[in-house]
């Protein structure tokens, strides 16, 4: 069972396999809390108490007008339907905290949706969205933002103005640069660029002090900027499929790193110092140039840490 675990865990990060983010609870109703309705027709005759609507997989392809009618609503998943465009209905739930449009056809974000103030996550991952709206740095409340899988090719600058954020996902894009005011997310946890279009690391992203994940495998990158230190909370870095040659020499710096996955780029070295690397419990670095004499000397320094060659 073991051997099939380790095989498994090389076969997924050779291949291009991608961490998820375990954000679900940033997405679900609380049944324990609120009553969720998954009907619309009787949530309506209890409209006064209703704070959570599951409306997803209803085949919908128009954003129902008697939403309006939800003036507690703190909850609405609206995943997997038809919808392309935004309502009225919609933008007057002033209460809401919670949008899930995941897997819908939305080609952009309305401006509108800084009237939603109250919001903490919103979801609009898995549809075709070409631009998101300037107003977007009006929700000063919100804390989780999933972009992933659209055609993206820049964001506003005012996302930065977002202070709130915790969770940014961006991977399956067409991105290659992020605006100078990303640095002003402050208490940004989790950043996920993985398959897009970047070429650099930018040394502005090394300013997101509160940052723990970052994942950029399938990108262009060919170095690391040595500010990357700077990131002194990082627990998880997800590398594979680029270009490096090279890891900046006070890498091990990252002293609360405990995952790398450098997997499919080419590099042959480690930098001379890893002892910084104290908590680093796995590291993936198949599909390289690494000796047999390298590998030797990593495993001997890093003796606590699972490493797959």
């Amino acid at each position: 069972m073991k051997y099939f675990k380790n095989t498994l865990i090389i076969f997924l990060f050779s291949s291009g396999f991608s961490l998820c983010s375990h954000s679900i609870y940033s997405q679900s109703a609380n049944p324990l809390r609120d009553k969720v309705y998954d009907k619309l027709n009787v949530a309506l005759e209890e409209k006064n108490d209703v704070k959570s609507l599951n409306l997803r997989d209803q085949q919908l392809f128009f954003i129902p007008e008697d939403l309006k009618e939800f003036q507690e609503l703190t909850f609405l998943n609206l995943m997997r339907n038809y919808l392309s465009h935004g309502e009225s209905s919609l933008f007057v739930l002033k209460k809401l905290e919670t949008l899930n449009l995941k897997l819908n056809s939305f080609q952009y974000l309305p401006q509108e949706i800084s009237e939603l103030d109250n919001l903490k996550s919103l979801d609009i991952a898995d549809n075709s969205l070409t631009q998101i709206p300037r107003s977007i740095g009006k929700l000063k409340k919100l804390q989780f933002l999933h972009l992933s899988s659209n055609s993206l090719t820049a964001l506003p600058e005012e996302i930065g103005d977002c202070k709130s954020l915790e969770v940014l996902e961006l991977a399956h894009n067409q991105l290659s640069y992020l605006p100078q005011n990303i640095q002003g997310l402050k208490n940004l946890k989790t950043l996920k660029l993985g398959f897009n279009q970047f070429h650099e690391f930018d040394r502005e992203w090394t300013e997101l002090k509160s940052l723990e994940e970052l994942s950029l495998e399938h990108n262009k990158l060919k170095k690391l900027p040595e500010e990357i230190k700077q990131l002194r909370h990082l627990k998880t870095l997800i590398l594979n499929n680029n270009e490096l040659t090279v890891l900046p020499k006070d890498f091990s710096e990252l002293k609360s790193l405990e995952m790398l996955i450098i997997s499919n780029n080419d590099l042959a070295k480690f930098p001379e110092k890893l002892s910084g690397l104290e908590n680093l419990q796995t590291l993936i670095a198949v599909g390289n140039s690494f000796s047999d004499s390298e590998k030797a000397r990593v495993k001997g320094m890093l003796p606590e840490c699972k490493i797959y060659f």
